[in-house]
């Protein structure tokens, strides 16, 4: 009777322990996916608030390009006035960048909402969200490769770059590139990554090729390397790399021919000018270790120290990502002609590096996320509300002027932009067709002795603008200039009663040709 109950009880206390456990199993994976859930919901929320936050919290310029080969050409091809430079004309730029703005464009003008401050704004807009978008992937492979306190710091890394504030929000074609590049890093075949998928990714790497030719630096290495990991190396040659990589050719060649009205391969032109014939060398060139030396510590910023910590301790994991960023900067510095932006798209990968690095940073992690994000909001903060905010403020005061009657009507500006060429926005930042002028600087397409107009006006401004108006009756009404100019052309100004009627802050670190004022002259 005795082993009985003890056989009883010994079963009774089993089936209790058995009960506890699957019970607590059960309610461990509702936690799990609830806990899943609310983080997902956190970081989606704050990507795009911050993100949105950024896009109207930069309200300067940076380069030329993020209006002359994007807004520019998209408010052309919808409202069939604006200016189309030269690279448009020899055919070195692609439309499916540009034919995106001019489809929100599109719908703009069908409901009559085709205001200029939405035809700025909604661009940036969906540049943000999308930029958004690559920030949330970014932070959910960082989370299937580590652990969550690396994912977190890392994602802090990316969101608080100075850098990545400045320009992922721009209409840059580096922009867009830097953000597919991101987000086609979230499906790349990483050592540990739960979320890869071959032909996603490369989808992406093609359609990053396609903005802008310069991608397949960047992803050289990368795609190298997963050529090399892949065991069917046959079946990813014919049934991703082919096929994918033909599509968005033949794609993109098709959108091209059709609004260039000929046959066009912008890619090959576009590799054919910048380097067989180093055509970008016309726009100034820097020595080779340029990026090595000044380039790449201004791009990453406060993070430099972090990185280099980074890269010691997790060499091994991420070497793929290390090489590709390695072996951009050096293509680049093989090019005379450096930028920037030109690096941005190397950015994403040296955060990973960055985060492991403050990951690691056991005592002093919350002096460093500090002082990284106080650096970094300061930098983010002036360079996008006051250095060179100039050209846009410029832009929104010839706008006031527009007439809304005609451009046949008397009261019409004529504007003469006396600055380097492309110095402001255009018609895309005016939204209506009055008569602008400004200095042309095309490069030697092959004339001897060529001189671009903006360089003949510089050698002696008041011959040139003695002899390109002799008649009072043609001179502007409006001269657009930098403070540096005023005294070479103060006789100019007196002898045709030109008053100056605004002056509008640029920039509080002037050189050469570029002041730290834009002066708006008005002839009376």
């Amino acid at each position: 009777m005795e082993n009985i109950r003890t056989r009883l009880k010994f079963g009774q206390k089993v089936q209790d322990v058995r009960l506890r456990k699957r019970k607590s199993t059960l309610y461990s994976k509702e936690d799990d996916s609830t806990n899943h859930g609310e983080l997902r919901t956190r970081v989606v929320v704050f990507a795009v608030v911050f993100r949105l936050l950024n896009c109207f919290l930069v309200q300067t310029s940076f380069v030329p390009d993020e209006y002359w080969q994007s807004l520019e050409v998209s408010h052309r091809m919808v409202f069939n006035y604006g200016y189309v430079t030269w690279e448009w004309k020899e055919g070195i730029r692609g439309f499916t960048y540009p034919l995106l703005f001019a489809f929100i464009y599109k719908i703009l003008y069908f409901i009559n909402y085709d205001s200029v401050h939405l035809l700025i704004w909604l661009p940036r807009i969906f540049q943000a969200l999308f930029a958004a978008f690559a920030d949330i992937r970014f932070f959910f492979l960082i989370r299937t490769l580590e652990s969550r306190d690396v994912a977190k710091w890392t994602f802090f890394c990316h969101m608080c770059s100075w850098f990545s504030w400045y320009c992922c929000t721009r209409t840059l074609t580096n922009s867009m590139e830097t953000t597919i590049t991101c987000l086609a890093l979230s499906y790349f075949p990483l050592l540990g990554s739960k979320t890869h998928n071959s032909k996603t990714y490369l989808t992406l790497v093609a359609l990053a090729v396609v903005v802008r030719p310069t991608a397949l630096i960047v992803w050289f290495p990368l795609v190298m390397y997963h050529f090399w990991l892949e065991d069917n190396k046959l079946r990813l040659i014919t049934r991703s790399l082919i096929p994918i990589g033909g599509l968005a050719f033949v794609i993109s060649t098709v959108i091209d021919c059709i609004f260039y009205g000929k046959w066009t391969v912008v890619q090959f032109n576009f590799l054919k000018f910048n380097v067989l014939h180093s055509g970008a060398d016309f726009y100034g060139s820097h020595p080779w270790h340029w990026y090595f030396t000044q380039g790449f510590a201004v791009v990453i910023g406060p993070h430099l120290p972090l990185f280099l910590h980074g890269c010691s301790v997790a060499f091994k994991k991420y070497r793929i990502l290390l090489a590709a960023v390695v072996w951009t900067i050096t293509v680049y510095s093989l090019l005379p002609h450096k930028e920037f932006r030109f690096i941005y798209p190397v950015l994403p990968f040296c955060m990973v590096f960055c985060g492991i690095s403050l990951a690691n940073l056991k005592a002093w992690r919350r002096t460093a996320a500090f002082s990284l994000l106080v650096s970094n909001l300061a930098a983010a903060l002036y360079t996008g509300l006051i250095h060179q905010r100039g050209p846009l403020d410029v832009m929104s005061h010839l706008q006031t002027l527009c007439d809304v009657s005609g451009p046949s009507s008397p009261l019409q500006p004529d504007v003469l932009f006396l600055m380097p060429c492309h110095s402001t926005p255009y018609y895309s930042h005016v939204h209506c067709p009055m008569k602008m002028r400004f200095l042309q600087c095309p490069p030697d397409l092959g004339e001897k002795g060529y001189v671009d107009e903006a360089e003949r006006f510089y050698r002696n401004p008041l011959h040139w603008l003695r002899t390109a108006f002799p008649y009072k009756s043609s001179i502007p009404t409006l001269l657009v200039l930098f403070d540096v100019l005023d005294e070479e052309i103060v006789f100019f100004l007196q002898g045709n009663k030109f008053v100056r009627t605004a002056e509008i802050f640029h920039t509080h670190f002037p050189e050469g040709r570029v002041g730290g004022s834009i002066f708006i002259y008005e002839r009376h």
